[in-house]
């Protein structure tokens, strides 16, 4: 038999076993967990999903490794290979089918995303090795096999309950909005439209003077408040952090529900800081800017209303929910007043 011929032998099995996976991750990418009305045993659960992890890794290195020298594997092996390491990639999506949504939306979103992305890297390697020489370990093949390899460590790593994986999600929401408060600080004080290099070619003119586009006494009058807005949102997402670490409860299916309903709510807030911090950049539209304060302000004030029905919210937490809701009532109508004077 001609090497072309065994080459094309031994790929047969591959292209199977990467068409299998790619219907397995959109399945796992789309579908619903088994709901079950017996008790769920989280600790057994996360053992086991941790073994699945480790045993996809081992299989992505022994693929990996098998069609990195000579000889090339035979057909035979090839479809052992492939079986197994089908084995261990349907075991670690029928384990995370397991979880089931009462224990927490949020938790089941990030273990989703992290097994979607397990077999994305296991269909990343498996493309690499059909595309490369049998005989040979190139760097694809290294960085594709390490790519596998770190998607199923961070199953080590994930939030092991509801609480924990909300806290996660509120972190990152957080640095989101700080990302765009301090863009606004920093552009202000170049005192310069700080996409001007990009948007505009070096010739062109923003004015008929030649100069660039740049705020106005009145814009920056009217950044103030908006400011306050962006801050005032960035407090809450900061406070209610804490409120769920002192309170947060995943004892019951009412207390996750609510977790995960904060959560899909304060996900809102960064999307409306962006939008607000995009429009104020000159030249300044005042119409959208009012806009998307309003939209901001509005959403803030059902966030704070939402925390203050929930079982997080305790005697000081009132408090500032009611700080926070009189500084956007503030911010909204100075950001009004000063939009609409002189006009």
């Amino acid at each position: 038999m001609s090497a072309d011929s065994s080459a094309g032998n031994v790929s047969v099995p591959l292209r199977n076993l990467l068409n299998s996976i790619e219907c397995i991750r959109d399945r796992v990418r789309d579908g619903e967990s088994n709901e079950s009305g017996g008790a769920f045993n989280l600790p057994n659960f996360w053992d086991t999903l941790n073994q699945a992890a480790k045993a996809v890794s081992q299989e992505a290195t022994k693929l990996s490794l098998a069609f990195s020298k000579a000889p090339v594997p035979s057909q035979q092996d090839a479809e052992e290979l492939s079986e197994s390491a089908l084995k261990s990639v349907l075991t670690l999506s029928t384990v995370y089918y397991w979880l089931p949504k009462s224990q927490g939306l949020t938790l089941r979103r990030q273990i989703r995303d992290a097994t979607v992305e397990v077999l994305g890297g296991v269909m990343q390697l498996l493309e690499t090795i059909l595309s490369s020489p049998l005989q040979t370990l190139s760097q694809e093949q290294l960085t594709s096999t390490g790519g596998v390899w770190a998607a199923c460590d961070q199953f080590l790593h994930l939030p092991h309950d509801n609480k924990a994986a909300v806290l996660a999600a509120l972190s990152t929401q957080i640095g989101v909005v700080k990302d765009a408060i301090e863009e606004i600080e920093q552009a202000l004080s170049e005192a310069r439209d700080p996409f001007h290099d990009v948007l505009h070619d070096e010739d062109e003119d923003e004015d008929p003077e030649g100069g660039e586009a740049a705020w106005t006494e009145k814009d920056r009058r009217v950044i103030g408040p908006c400011q306050g807005l962006m801050k005032a949102s960035a407090a809450c997402v900061r406070k209610l952090t804490s409120a769920i670490k002192a309170h947060g409860d995943v004892g019951t299916p009412h207390n996750v529900a609510q977790l995960d309903g904060l959560t899909d709510i304060v996900r809102e807030i960064s999307p409306g800081v962006d939008d607000l911090a995009l429009c104020l950049y000159p030249p300044m539209d005042y119409c959208g800017v009012e806009n998307h304060v309003s939209k901001l302000a509005a959403l803030l004030k059902k966030v704070l209303e939402i925390v203050r029905s929930s079982h997080v919210c305790g005697e000081s937490e009132l408090t500032w929910i009611q700080f926070l809701d009189g500084a956007v009532d503030h911010n909204q109508q100075k950001a009004r007043d000063l939009i609409q004077e002189d006009s």
